[in-house]
C-alpha cells in the first residue's frame, strides 16, 4: 500500500509543501449561522424550563454576560470557549444561585442546535480529498476543546482525510501559542519549512503560523486592506479550492 508520503512530491522550487495544517472554526465550514442555530435552540429549551426572554436581544444579552464572565475567569484556555461554562455563568448571574441542571440542558441545545446547522464549505471535502490524493498531510489545530471538536468533525463527515486533530485543550496552549502547531507537525512527523497554516483569524492563524515558521493562508477573513508583519500571510485566498493552487 502506497502511503501518502510515498506520494508526496515537490518540483525542488523553493517549498515543497507536505502537510497542510487547518483551522477548524470558520475556515472548513461557516461558524456564524451555526453559532446563531445554536443560541436559538437554547433559548427556546430556556423558555420551556421557565426562563422568559422578551426578544432574542434579552437572550443574547444572558448569553454575553456569562460569555464575558468565562473569558474573564479563565482567559486564554480552551475552557474560555465552552459553552456549558458559559450557560452557568448566565445562570449564576441571572438567578444568583447554581442551576447545574438548567446549564447542563441549554449547553447541550446549544450544540444540538449548532451540529444540526454544520456543513462544510464548498469545495472542502473535494480539496480535503485532493490533498490526500497528492500525498499531502492534512491536520486541523484549533483552539477549544476536545469532545465537542471530534463531535464536529463527526458531524461534517470529513475524518477519513484528517490524519491528525489538536486541541489547545490537549496541549495547554491556545493559538498564536507555538504548541499546537508543532504538537501536530510532530504527529506528522513533519518539519515546519514543509508545512502551511491555513485559518480565517489573522491573530491565531497567520500570526501563529509565521511565528512557527509555516507558509501562512488567510482565508474567510473579514479583514480589509494590507496587513504587515507579523500579521502578513503569505497568501490571501477567497475560495477553499484555492488551497490547492498554494501547495502545487
Amino acid at each position: 500500500m502506497t502511503s501518502r508520503r510515498d506520494r508526496a512530491s515537490g518540483d525542488g522550487r523553493g517549498r515543497t509543501i507536505r502537510a497542510v495544517l487547518f483551522d477548524f472554526d470558520n475556515t472548513l465550514y461557516p461558524y456564524p449561522p451555526c453559532n446563531r442555530a445554536g443560541k436559538a435552540t437554547a433559548r427556546e429549551v430556556a423558555r420551556e424550563r421557565g426562563y422568559e426572554f422578551g426578544d432574542d436581544e434579552a437572550f443574547e444579552t444572558f448569553y454575553r454576560r456569562g460569555r464575558a464572565a468565562v473569558k474573564r475567569e479563565v482567559p486564554g484556555t480552551a475552557a474560555s470557549h465552552e459553552r456549558f461554562l458559559y450557560f452557568k455563568a448566565a445562570l449564576e448571574d441571572r438567578t444568583g444561585t447554581a442551576r447545574p441542571a438548567d446549564a447542563l440542558a441549554l449547553g447541550e441545545a446549544y450544540w444540538e442546535g449548532y451540529l444540526d446547522a454544520m456543513s462544510p464549505f464548498p469545495d472542502a471535502e473535494e480539496t480535503l480529498a485532493e490533498l490526500c490524493d497528492r500525498g499531502i498531510d492534512v491536520a486541523i489545530v484549533t483552539n477549544l476543546t476536545t469532545r465537542i471538536q471530534l463531535r464536529k468533525l463527526a458531524r461534517l463527515g470529513i475524518g477519513e482525510y484528517v490524519d491528525a486533530l489538536v486541541t489547545s485543550e490537549e496541549v495547554g496552549q491556545e493559538k498564536p501559542g507555538s504548541a499546537p502547531i508543532t504538537r501536530a507537525l510532530a504527529r506528522l512527523d513533519r518539519r515546519p519549512s514543509e508545512a502551511a497554516m491555513v485559518g480565517d483569524d489573522v491573530e491565531a492563524d497567520v500570526v501563529g503560523g509565521n511565528a512557527a515558521g509555516l507558509e501562512t493562508v488567510l482565508f474567510n477573513a473579514d479583514v480589509d486592506g494590507p496587513l504587515a508583519e507579523p500579521r502578513k500571510p503569505d497568501h490571501r485566498i477567497d475560495d477553499f479550492a484555492d488551497v490547492l493552487e498554494v501547495v502545487s
